[in-house]
């Protein structure tokens, strides 16, 4: 499926779209302990830009995609749906077979339990989103999974945590900006963020990778805390958890 998600984005570019992956593949991309990293994926996350998405429809139909219209329907065209019958049914060292694959792209913005804006931000990885919004993505999931649990380790264990939008870095400065001007983002990243430096020893961590996420951990506190909030944080931040602070959500993907 990471192959699948890498011609795609191939073929996008080779047409002058822009087309990222999100979500454990995007992780997968790049992680460099396989053990740590190797689950089961369902379909293939991805991200585009809005003023693309009619063209989006072409792309997928050359890899034998039709597009479910309920999704765009259903979510007021910011999230589009290709599918197709499975093409691995019978090849087994490829995954488990499934009903069909199917591709979610979300248009300019990741929206799950907390919004997150990426229209600007698609070119600072080849492949995938940028390795911050990638995390963060992963870090404002109010209800986190083991999966995910699992992916934040893998990207804090195999990726530097700097303060630079380059490949191959996660930018904590720009994970502290977002969250001081959202005080609901700020709480989930915070909460996720002490459940990493904590369930963190349930995997199998080399010294090596138990160290930079030790290390990742404090620098992304450090810059969550440290960082100016907004009048807007403040004023959330008097109410607290007494009125709901994310949103409703049916899979964090």
């Amino acid at each position: 499926m990471l192959d699948e998600g890498r011609r795609l984005v191939d073929a996008a570019r080779s047409e002058g779209l822009t087309l990222r992956l999100l979500g454990g593949l995007a992780v997968r991309e790049h992680c460099r302990s396989a053990e740590l990293c190797e689950r089961d994926h369902s379909d293939l996350d991805m991200v585009a830009p809005a003023k693309q998405a009619r063209r989006l429809a072409g792309l997928f139909a050359k890899f034998g995609y039709a597009e479910n219209y309920d999704v765009s329907t259903a979510t007021a065209s910011s999230e589009l749906q290709f599918v197709r019958p499975c093409q691995h049914r019978d090849r087994p060292e490829a995954g488990p077979a499934h009903a069909d694959d199917h591709i979610d792209v979300f248009l300019d913005t990741f929206r799950m339990d907390h919004v997150i804006a990426l229209a600007r931000r698609l070119e600072i990885e080849p492949y995938t989103i940028s390795l911050s919004d990638l995390l963060l993505s992963k870090l404002q999931i109010f209800r986190l999974e083991e999966k995910d649990l699992r992916d934040i380790v893998t990207l804090l264990g195999d990726v530097e945590v700097g303060e630079e939008d380059v490949p191959g870095v996660i930018n904590r400065r720009h994970i502290g900006r977002l969250c001081a001007d959202d005080w609901g983002l700020f709480y989930d990243v915070a909460t996720n963020l002490a459940r990493v430096g904590e369930g963190a020893a349930t995997f199998a961590l080399s010294d090596v990778q138990a160290a930079r996420v030790r290390i990742g951990v404090a620098r992304l506190i450090a810059a969550i805390d440290g960082a100016p909030k907004s009048v807007r944080w403040r004023l959330r931040a008097r109410v607290g958890t007494r009125k709901s602070w994310h949103g409703p959500v049916d899979d964090q993907g």
